[in-house]
């Protein structure tokens, strides 16, 4: 498996269905990679630069594919989303290439379907899907990759309050996989993180999980 590559920009080929593959020499050696239209943007200005990009190799029984990242989050996400039953090489990249890293795991996790079936070849069905299958591994996943939301960090419960949340939504029957996925998502209200009141934390989860 290649994690990245670091290497020169010799060319980047548009090819059709809006693909772009670029062309990255590493050593003398020019690897041919398939990458998202807003990376090919950014490198398109960098014209014989070192770069580092990436890859996901992929190995099908008529050849072997490189697929090319700005970042290893991004690289992952990847990943992630054609794990989702339906979800191909070609839709993955058009998700990241239509909405960007960062919007593209907050509407997952906020089950934004409607901003997800903005993608081409991606209808309401398949938004479901993959906001169903992803949004609990995301939520959890967005803060390790550090794409926390700007000022996240600063909304979140304090630890006091965020007990009295947990134990009250547990007793309620909630599981500890749904509370992390809640308070994700209504701590980024900027106004709730101004009330130090608990149960106005648990209301809005609850409203939330319930939605």
């Amino acid at each position: 498996m290649i994690s990245y590559l670091r290497g020169n920009v010799i060319n980047l080929v548009k090819i059709t269905g809006n693909r772009v593959h670029l062309i990255l020499e590493v050593n003398q050696v020019g690897y041919e990679i398939q990458i998202p239209s807003r990376l090919a943007r950014e490198l398109d200005q960098k014209n014989s630069e070192s770069v580092q990009i990436f890859t996901h190799q992929q190995i099908r029984d008529d050849a072997i594919v490189l697929y090319g990242f700005d970042s290893a989050a991004e690289r992952d996400l990847f990943r992630k989303l054609t794990a989702v039953s339906g979800i191909g090489t070609q839709v993955a990249i058009a998700l990241i290439d239509t909405l960007g890293l960062r919007d593209l795991v907050e509407a997952i996790v906020a089950e934004n379907t409607q901003l997800l079936a903005k993608t081409p070849g991606v209808g309401k069905k398949t938004a479901e899907r993959i906001a169903l299958e992803l949004k609990s591994k995301l939520a959890q996943w967005r803060t390790e990759a550090g794409l926390v939301v700007t000022g996240e960090e600063s909304v979140a419960p304090k630890p006091a309050i965020r007990e009295d949340i947990e134990m009250t939504l547990l007793a309620l029957g909630y599981s500890k996989e749904e509370i992390e996925q809640a308070l994700s998502v209504i701590s980024q209200d900027s106004l709730l993180a101004k009330n130090p009141n608990p149960e106005e934390w648990i209301r809005s989860a609850i409203a939330w999980l319930s939605r």
